[in-house]
């Protein structure tokens, strides 16, 4: 058989969508929703946030009004000093009223869209591969869904099970590979496989997939940003960007703050237990959603100017503290106040990972009050609560006492061990460890790799970002779908429909 085109594959994607009526968002619609058709946001209203249906890709934003079900300011939460123990203001954007519960939906159609836009993926032929510790494929499945296309979901098998639960019930293929959460290197010949042995597969491959990155810099960047300015007094400072590796997309957001603010710092967090970019480690770990055992391939490590390892028991140990009655007593004894309480579930296990990373980060810089640190909240606790059910299985009830004991050891006794503020060199020993996962095993180059180390390189793809919204855009006037959401609004508004 004759293979097709990119403009045959592009056509096919174009009829895929008008069939299905799927308009796809802009990067500077996601980032800012008042640039949003207003006919589209009129048919947002009665959409459930986390329903099947292609209006919801306006809402892989940080904007959405989770009360109202439409747009507002960015989501954020401040988490005070009296539960860090620092007086720096920590700020956390929140992932859970994404689609799909988790802000990787974004990550998901960064990687996608390009390529659907440009006929490089035929949703109505090829199946999509979405290699992930969870959330990303979660993501992935859903905007597969809305293409009607086969999603292939790729995790390890020891990943929380509502992750699985809920891949199951969208209908997408499921791959398990073996251990858990640093088990990436298995997730990798998974691919591999699929590579070889399902020629109509197409992988989207988070790791090193520019679209993930480029989503992080121009819609969470300025997610960021908008936060800040929000809450920032006259004198106040943006002290720095907070994040797991994971697969580095979030990263993208601190390359973004640098630009606007230049005394931005980024703190890079991973689990100690599997402490690669701090001390070329490796091991198994329980903070789900962070990755590890290799420096991903769009991290841009001459940006990172501090890593960090977080202990994996402490993570869980504030996930019962912040979710079970006993720790809100506990926290409520200390002074925490109620509305902070009632925010603390949306803190997943990654996300109160950088919480400790932020902690760690502002007692080393010896930040004050007029210092910001911002981060973000990957997910929430919908995604563990079977997690929090096998720790009182395995622990027993949590009490008071024990409530006492971890906002002791984990939160007021965190300090600034296991963290390490990079030189120069340090930097490009990170970088150059890119080398042994992407150039020995999965078909990088060395000149590739030589180019991500040249700060011109990062600045060149974000400038690529006006051509993707002129390509979405061209896209959409093909389709047709716009016309036909503002003419339905129309019949609507004037009582026709």
């Amino acid at each position: 058989m004759t293979a097709l085109t990119k403009e045959e594959v592009r056509k096919r994607a174009v009829e895929r969508c008008r069939e299905r009526g799927i308009l796809i968002p802009t990067f500077a619609e996601l980032r800012d929703p008042g640039a949003v058709d207003p006919a589209v946001v009129a048919s947002l209203q009665g959409v459930d946030m986390q329903a099947v249906d292609p209006l919801n890709l306006f809402r892989i934003s940080w904007h959405n009004d989770p009360g109202t079900g439409g747009f507002g300011d960015v989501n954020a939460i401040e988490i005070p000093s009296e539960l860090t123990g620092v007086r720096t203001r920590i700020v956390g954007l929140v992932g859970k009223h994404f689609p799909t519960g988790a802000h990787k939906v974004g990550a998901a159609f960064g990687c996608l869209v390009p390529r659907l836009v440009s006929g490089e993926f035929d949703p109505s032929s090829q199946r999509a591969v979405w290699p992930s510790t969870g959330n990303y494929c979660r993501g992935g499945a859903f905007d597969s869904a809305l293409l009607g296309c086969q999603a292939v979901a790729i995790l390890p098998q020891g990943m929380s099970r509502e992750r699985f639960r809920w891949l199951e019930s969208i209908g997408a293929e499921i791959i398990a590979t073996p251990g858990s959460e640093s088990n990436v290197k298995e997730i990798f010949d998974a691919c591999w496989d699929i590579r070889k042995n399902r020629p109509e597969a197409v992988i989207f491959n988070q790791f090193e997939e520019y679209g993930n990155y480029l989503w992080h810099y121009a819609v969470t960047g300025p997610a960021a940003e908008s936060v800040f300015r929000r809450i920032a007094g006259l004198r106040d400072r943006l002290a720095g960007w907070v994040g797991a590796t994971g697969s580095a997309g979030t990263l993208a957001a601190g390359d973004y703050l640098k630009h606007q603010f230049p005394g931005c710092r980024i703190t890079v967090a991973e689990a100690l237990q599997c402490p690669t970019l701090l001390f070329n480690g490796f091991g198994e770990h329980r903070i789900e959603g962070i990755g590890d055992k290799h420096v991903p391939w769009i991290h841009n490590v001459r940006a990172t100017d501090a890593v960090t390892a977080i202990d994996d028991e402490a993570a869980l140990r504030l996930l019962r503290l912040f979710n079970e009655p006993a720790g809100h007593a506990e926290l409520a004894r200390r002074g925490v106040a109620h509305s902070v309480l009632a925010d603390l579930p949306l803190l997943g296990i990654s996300g109160i990972c950088n919480l400790l990373a932020a902690i760690k980060t502002a007692r080393y810089f010896e930040l004050d009050h007029s210092d910001i640190l911002l981060m973000t909240l990957t997910d929430s606790v919908e995604l563990y609560r079977t997690r929090l059910a096998e720790l009182t299985n395995e622990r027993g009830a949590y009490t008071e006492r024990q409530a006492a004991l971890d906002f002791e050891r984990c939160l007021a006794g965190a300090t600034t061990d296991h963290f390490k503020e990079l030189r120069y060199t340090d930097r490009k020993a990170i970088h150059n460890l890119k080398y042994f996962t992407w150039v020995e095993q999965q078909g990088k180059t060395v000149e590739q790799l030589n180019a991500l180390w040249n700060p011109s390189f990062w600045e060149d793809l974000a400038g690529e970002l006006p051509r993707w919204d002129e390509q979405i855009a061209a896209f959409n006037r093909e389709t047709g779908v716009l016309g036909r959401i503002r003419n339905r609004a129309s019949e609507k508004r004037t009582g026709r429909i």
